[in-house]
């Protein structure tokens, strides 16, 4: 404990430079920009900006870069709450109560929460990072496929809990989530799917596209429907910017935080399954579980921090391991060894001040985004005041332009458009967004990591000798049991009231 102490504050004396005080305001900038901006978002921003950093210093380099990546965490935010489009992946979730927040006139109450719970879930997170990392790293190189397929078999089950107000419809979702997850090359056989002939499809569909599509541009399409009813300008007051629920806010964050933190010690996660898992988590111990896409602060507090707090935990494998966690974390790896560094138990023995510099950088970055985004959470949202005939052409073409950088082709547009046309059709017939695009994330994971552990045990027999894979198991039934209960249990109170009166 006291080495890591006196490592961070040598990180301190390297982060506090003027020189690298710019660059982590710029990753930070520039990582904010992308996430707001659909289809480009932290991994891509990355990749792209990596040659900017051939002059550059390792430290200061990888400080930019890093910015860039939890910078993006907290741009994703704003374009969900205010227009329902999720600018990455880990916001799919926050449009499900940030929006309806807006709707409500509470815009600046689910950015501010957000920003808050972004900040302290990104500061517990670089804490743990400096204090308990190796440790915990090593914990973490237990997960194997068999620990994949079990831990994203539990987070499947928690699925259930977005199923809306009717688990047939709920059941229709995941289907259909399942069916667009299995367009494309099978990346373990390399057999191809449902592609229909079109070769565009060989790669399947991308999420951010099939994102946009169901929330964003089905909800221009339904607004459009009676603009008059669905303008929301009047009903906006960006003036109310504190929760009144304070209490669950406060204990919302505490959990994301730790969550996410765990989450991000395990190879092959993204910073969506611990928002997702965390969503599923608030809703279940709610108290009313029924505002729950609705509006509820908790569905964007605890999300929120989760994904911010990932980050931090992805960093340990890096640092200590020299392992990828997540797809922005591998371009991290291309840039560490780009500049000669190689990440792994030396790097800390080699390079301290670049490994400390760093860490120490993400407590200023989180800092710098939380004055950025809180002052301006009232200007955010005023955007929300724009009426809907002026906001919806914008969105329509923010999204069509987001769609098209996602590989620079009009055929993921037209994905979009399709998406968008089916998610009219299912809000219509009332059948919940939020299962579709979550199996759809954790399916094709699943499938890799199912046919790996059976290649590597010759059979499922891992799943049961798994200690970890077993628990998970357990649980993953355990929550199902506990949901059909609690279903059947609803569904009989509702029979008895409805009878009653």
């Amino acid at each position: 404990m006291a080495e890591s102490f006196m490592g961070l504050m040598s990180g301190f004396s390297v982060a506090i430079s003027p020189m690298n005080i710019l660059y982590c305001f710029i990753g930070c900038f520039v990582g904010m920009v992308v996430g707001v901006l659909p289809g480009i978002g932290p991994t891509e921003a990355t990749a792209l900006l990596i040659p900017l950093t051939y002059g550059m210093s390792p430290v200061s380099a990888i400080i930019m870069l890093a910015g860039i990546y939890y910078g993006g965490m907290y741009g994703g935010t704003i374009t969900s709450v205010l227009i329902n489009t999720p600018g990455e992946a880990a916001s799919v979730i926050t449009c499900l109560d940030g929006y309806p927040l807006a709707v409500q006139g509470r815009a600046g109450v689910a950015l501010k929460v957000a920003a808050v719970g972004s900040f302290v879930g990104g500061l517990i997170s670089t804490l743990g990072l400096a204090l308990i990392g190796p440790p915990l790293a090593e914990w973490a190189l237990k997960f194997g496929p068999t620990e994949m397929f079990a831990l994203l078999v539990f987070g499947m089950s928690m699925v259930i809990g977005l199923m809306g107000k009717s688990l047939i419809r709920g059941l229709i979702a995941v289907f259909i989530g399942l069916l667009f997850a299995l367009v494309g090359m099978d990346t373990v056989s390399g057999n191809i799917r449902f592609t229909l002939g079109i070769n565009q499809l060989v790669g399947g569909i991308d999420l951010v596209t099939l994102s946009m599509g169901l929330f964003g541009l089905s909800e221009i399409l339904v607004g459009m429907e009676n603009l008059k009813i669905h303008n929301k300008a009047g009903n906006m007051n960006s003036s109310k910017l504190y929760p009144e629920e304070k209490r669950p806010t406060i204990m919302s964050i505490i959990r994301g935080s730790f969550l996410g933190f765990f989450m991000g010690l395990i190879p092959g996660t993204s910073s969506a399954i611990p928002a997702m898992i965390s969503y599923s988590i608030e809703k279940r111990i709610s108290k009313h579980p029924e505002k729950f896409g609705h509006g509820a602060v908790e569905g964007v507090a605890g999300p929120e921090t989760a994904n911010n707090s990932y980050v931090g935990g992805a960093m340990i494998p890096l640092f200590t391991l020299g392992i990828p966690s997540s797809p922005t974390i591998a371009i991290l790896l291309g840039a560490f060894m780009m500049h000669g560094l190689t990440p792994g138990p030396t790097l800390f023995i080699n390079e301290p001040l670049v490994v400390w510099g760093t860490i120490a950088s993400m407590f200023i970055g989180n800092l710098i985004l939380l004055i950025m985004n809180v002052p301006m959470a009232s200007w955010w949202a005023k955007l929300a005041n724009v009426p809907n005939k002026l906001l919806y052409p914008v969105v329509l073409i923010i999204a069509i332009l987001g769609a098209y950088t996602v590989s620079n082709s009009m055929f993921d547009v037209i994905i979009m458009l399709i998406a968008g046309v089916i998610g009219y059709v299912l809000k219509k017939v009332d059948i919940p967004m939020a299962p579709i695009v979550l199996v759809f994330v954790l399916s094709e994971m699943m499938e890799r990591s199912i046919l790996q552990s059976i290649k590597i045990n010759k059979g499922l027999s891992g799943l049961y000798t798994s200690p970890i894979a077993m628990t998970l198991l357990i649980s993953a039934a355990f929550v199902l049991v506990y949901s059909l209960i609690s279903e059947l249990k609803n569904k009989k109170s509702a029979y008895l009231g409805d009878g009653s009166d």
